[in-house]
């Protein structure tokens, strides 16, 4: 399949895909799931390039093992774990069986004991010292952040309930400047890590901790818990009504549907939360039922395959023309990155393409005074991928918003189309270049063109379609590393860092030596440390 597919690409890599459309292709190659379309019509894909692409699908059984995941299968292999986020938001399904129970009442229990949680602190019922919650605090790392601070953002106008802030990195700056901006009395402080050992998450919950302290009697009375390991959070003194665990088969990038989505639900009301579930769930039953040629999340991750595998393009962009999916990008990059950022298969052996591409982006416009010259006229080529939404929440700049579309839309028509010398030529001379000067100067003003993008449209961001928008890309990883034959679902990679950094710590500190260590390291060690380390 693979030679087939690079073989198609060899023979078709010189066309001009502008001149692929005719009445139809608009259409033919778009998927609708509700009121969201998918083009990917500005790509170098036709009939045939997707009929291969579709039957890789068919080669890796990808079906088969969707249809295991959903059942709760054990699909993470070297963990022994089912995956199983999709229960998260399973509102009004089927039972889900693992290891012979069935998870969903627990799944449903959770939710509401959140619901009653969050609906406490947004009423008032639940007072604090100060007698009414005005900020929270979530404190995670990697998925137990990035989700939740995404999310926040980006549902901003649903926002009825306290302010919510997000602390991730260990650099005291982080949270110092947090918490210079609330009152102890009158804070939650949410403390997200599943093992409740998490270094930086735990490093910053003590010094939280401590700032409440000097304001607050008993300050983890205060405190929050997303977490599964009750004598841990017990002994940090948390109670146990606010302790929130989720299982094994929720990994951390796929998290925010359960209570790492407690401090979203603070913020936007737990209606408001159920909408986003069901977003999800409404994706979740799409891409089990629709055929191939229509499954939204299918051909999202095969169009990733072609760009990456197939044509060598080795970093993808994400450009949502949506303020306030901002942090977007970065979610999406750990998303991706973590779960497909793989080296062997399954059993092993190494991987005969390459594993998952490099995931980066802004929004526009922003990104369009940025990077977009790099992307418009480079050596390299960047597949796109922008977002863009019918309507935005400003009703009285309805104008500024048109003004986004178009920018949106004549980005990817710019990268499809460019601009030949002849047309490059006219414009130097119309500034009055001639002879050799002219075409010196009109080689400046040349874009290539013939780079592709896709389009993702809908009616207007709110909690339903930003569900929806994350279990679309949360599925087309699943297809991506089903293609490959990766567990897309373990993070080894992250371990080794972490693992020297604690080495590292008594030597940075001053309390052990640095002998053993590289020269680089004990170097840098010993500058740092005669500096103010």
């Amino acid at each position: 399949m693979w030679n087939d597919l690079k073989q198609h690409f060899q023979a078709v890599q010189d066309r001009r895909f502008e001149t692929l459309f005719d009445e139809a292709r608009a259409g033919s190659f778009s998927v609708s799931c509700g009121d969201m379309v998918f083009d990917y019509s500005k790509t170098n894909i036709d009939a045939d390039g997707r009929a291969l692409l579709v039957a890789l699908l068919d080669a890796a059984d990808v079906a088969a093992k969707r249809d295991a995941m959903f059942r709760g299968d054990r699909i993470n292999v070297t963990e022994d774990r089912a995956v199983l986020h999709t229960a998260l938001r399973n509102l009004d399904g089927d039972g889900v069986v693992v290891s012979g129970a069935d998870v969903m009442p627990e799944v449903l229990g959770t939710l509401d004991r959140m619901e009653r949680f969050a609906e406490d602190v947004r009423s008032g019922a639940y007072t604090g010292a100060g007698g009414k919650i005005t900020d929270v605090v979530n404190i995670g790392i990697g998925g137990s952040d990035l989700g939740p601070a995404m999310a926040v953002r980006a549902l901003s106008p649903f926002h009825d309930g306290p302010r919510c802030h997000f602390v991730s990195n260990v650099d005291p700056a982080d949270i110092a400047e947090v918490l210079r901006g609330c009152d102890p009395t009158t804070t939650i402080v949410i403390v997200a890590s599943k093992t409740f050992t998490t270094i930086e998450t735990m490093t910053n919950a003590r010094t939280a901790k401590a700032w409440m302290g000097q304001s607050v009697e008993n300050p983890a009375q205060q405190f929050a818990a997303l977490s599964t390991a009750g004598d841990k959070t017990s002994a940090f003194g948390i109670p146990d009504a606010h302790v929130f665990g989720f299982e094994d088969w929720v990994g951390g990038r796929y998290s925010m549907w359960g209570p790492i989505g407690l401090s979203l639900m603070i913020a936007i009301g737990s209606n408001a939360f159920r909408a986003f579930l069901r977003g999800g769930q409404a994706m979740d039953r799409h891409f089990c039922s629709a055929k191939w040629e229509e499954n939204m999340p299918a051909m999202l991750a095969l169009v990733g395959v072609w760009h990456n595998q197939i044509c060598g393009y080795t970093t993808r962009a994400v450009l949502p023309y949506d303020n306030r999916l901002a942090r977007l990008p970065a979610y999406l990059q750990q998303l991706e990155m973590e779960s497909n950022g793989k080296r062997v298969s399954i059993d092993g052996a190494d991987l005969p393409v390459d594993s998952g591409p490099v995931v980066w982006g802004e929004p526009g416009t922003n990104g369009q005074h940025a990077f977009y010259q790099l992307i418009h006229q480079g050596t390299r080529i960047v597949p796109c991928e922008f977002m863009v939404a019918a309507r935005g929440h400003e009703d009285d700049l309805h104008h500024q918003h048109q003004l986004l579309v178009a920018n949106c839309l004549a980005q990817s028509e710019a990268l499809m189309k460019g601009r030949s010398l002849d047309e490059a030529m006219k414009i130097a001379g119309r500034l009055d270049f001639e002879g050799g000067e002219q075409e010196r100067q009109a080689r400046h003003r040349v874009f290539p063109g013939n780079r592709p993008s896709t389009t993702l449209a809908y009616p207007q961001l709110d909690p339903f379609t930003l569900g929806q928008i994350i279990a679309l890309y949360e599925h087309r990883v699943f297809v991506e590393g089903a293609i490959l034959g990766i567990n897309s679902y373990d993070q080894w990679g992250v371990e080794l860092g972490k693992e020297l950094a604690t080495a590292l710590q008594p030597i940075v500190e001053g309390r052990e030596s640095a002998d053993g260590k590289d020269g680089s390291t004990a170097g840098l060690v010993q500058f740092l440390r005669t500096r103010g380390l």
